[in-house]
């Protein structure tokens, strides 16, 4: 195998394959990249077992081939090299790797490509297309509030179904909930619930370009995404994803209306004296206005109030501001309604005119 390429195109899909590669793998078939250089072009491809990614870029073939290479250190050489061609080729059982225009050589071991495990394919058939601005805006509006303990695995990832003719993502740890809906003129078909991982969602938000289509093909056990020249898989979770629709109230009595950026503002200051562990934040809140306070043992407290549209009983929410931060940072919205019944009962924090995204808070212990 031989080929010359440009070394930024080259060096941006190996950064990419070594971001899926586990470090758990190291110095495997598991922590190489496969390179199959054809007619124009050279195919790249990782894995970690569970999230696959493929991809082509355009280059200078002189010889066709495959090899596997150790992505982390192909990576950190390609990091050296300054911009321009450069040229990879093959020598028995290591790689060559040099730039066209500099008296520099690196020599890399390689693994046979036939050890290189199989990379799961979806039927071209089972593939639905939607705009990726909107896929990627649902999955930045609920991955952050997936859990991160793996005693509750089954909540470990986003929750994806079909809903009417649109998709439906929701993501929980157990003290939030975070939904969005989207209804979509593509034709999309039907298929079981899924738990997506975190890890496949965060490369489809890096990667997926906000023009365009994304294709989605979800089969029993994998997710596959489809966008430019890249082919992204992931193996779902197994597990039951609990029965969401309990944990959403069915109305609330009261309702607080405010600009969002007044709230995002004021938490960023009162953040700076919060107990680290709890971060719990006070919600005061009366008629037409609100007042946010916190207190961090030993070093300080911080207040601050600014006006809202309220008029009911008069309350206190403790809340971590996390939950409440969170989710306004990937709202597209001048003003925000949180709603709530009773100050130690969930609250519902929404874009105001409302939109099917809505995100639900576990209030804390006052005391």
């Amino acid at each position: 195998m031989k080929f010359t390429c440009d070394k930024n195109s080259f060096s941006r899909e190996i950064s990419f394959a070594q971001e899926i590669i586990a470090s758990k793998n190291a110095l495997s078939i598991m922590s190489n990249v496969l390179l199959e250089a054809t007619e124009g072009s050279l195919s790249l491809k990782a894995t970690d077992i569970k999230v696959s990614f493929e991809t082509l870029i355009p280059v200078d073939t002189i010889e066709p081939g495959e090899i596997t290479v150790f992505c982390d250190k192909l990576s950190g050489i390609l990091a050296t090299i300054p911009e321009g061609d450069i040229a990879i080729e093959q020598d028995d059982n290591k790689v060559v790797v040099k730039p066209t225009f500099k008296k520099v050589r690196f020599q890399l071991k390689t693994i046979s490509s036939e050890k290189f495990p199989e990379l799961p394919q979806a039927d071209e058939g089972s593939f639905f297309a939607i705009p990726a601005k909107d896929f990627k805006q649902m999955v930045s509006q609920t991955i952050f509030a997936v859990s991160d303990d793996e005693t509750r695995y089954f909540m470990n990832g986003v929750f994806m179904e079909k809903s009417g003719d649109g998709l439906v993502l929701v993501a929980t740890d157990g003290r939030r909930l975070s939904y969005v809906k989207k209804a979509f003129d593509a034709k999309i078909p039907e298929f079981k619930g899924v738990i997506v991982p975190p890890k496949v969602l965060s490369l489809v938000l890096k990667r997926a370009p906000d023009e365009g289509l994304i294709e989605i093909a979800v089969t029993d056990k994998s997710i596959f995404f489809k966008f430019g020249s890249y082919k992204i898989s992931s193996v779902l979770i197994e597990g039951q994803f609990p029965n969401y629709q309990k944990v959403i109230p069915d109305s609330q009595k009261n309702k607080i209306t405010l600009k969002r950026s007044d709230l995002l503002d004021a938490m960023k200051r009162v953040a700076i004296f919060v107990e680290q562990k709890s971060r719990r934040t006070f919600f005061a809140i009366s008629d037409g206005l609100i007042v946010i306070s916190s207190e961090e043992s030993d070093l300080g407290t911080a207040r601050e109030e600014f006006p809202c549209d309220y008029s009911g009983p008069e309350a206190t929410i403790a809340l971590n501001y996390k939950y409440i931060e969170d989710p306004l940072k990937v709202m597209n919205c001048e003003e925000i309604n949180i709603e709530f019944t009773e100050p130690n009962r969930a609250i519902t924090v929404s874009p105001n005119p409302g939109e099917d995204y809505f995100h639900v808070v576990m209030p804390m212990q006052i005391e």
